[in-house]
């Protein structure tokens, strides 16, 4: 690199035209970088969703049949019901008070 006395303004204007054309290039590759990164996230989390929504929905059939079991032991034993809510309650109580 030539020492500051030899260095013109022209040059000076010649580098920094370089140098900001350089940037733009940059700029531009990494907004495309960043449009592929986004679209292979993108899809990896539709791809995600599409398998947990085919599981949840291979899977809705029992989850009713045992909520319905739930239900029909809640109506025939309400005390016992009532019980297991609250100790659930409990539990989510002390573990809320315990963080703080």
């Amino acid at each position: 690199m030539a020492s500051f006395s030899t260095l013109s303004d022209v040059d000076i204007d010649k580098q920094v035209a370089a140098l900001s054309r350089q940037l733009h290039d940059l700029k531009k590759v990494l907004a495309r970088r960043g449009d592929a990164y986004y679209e292979d996230g993108r899809e990896a989390a539709s791809d995600y969703y599409s398998q947990l929504a085919e599981r949840v929905h291979d899977a809705l059939p029992a989850i009713r049949r045992r909520g319905r079991a739930i239900e029909r032991t809640a109506r025939d034993h309400p005390a016992a019901a009532a019980a297991v809510g609250l100790v659930v309650v409990g539990l989510l109580a002390g573990l809320l008070i315990s963080r703080r």
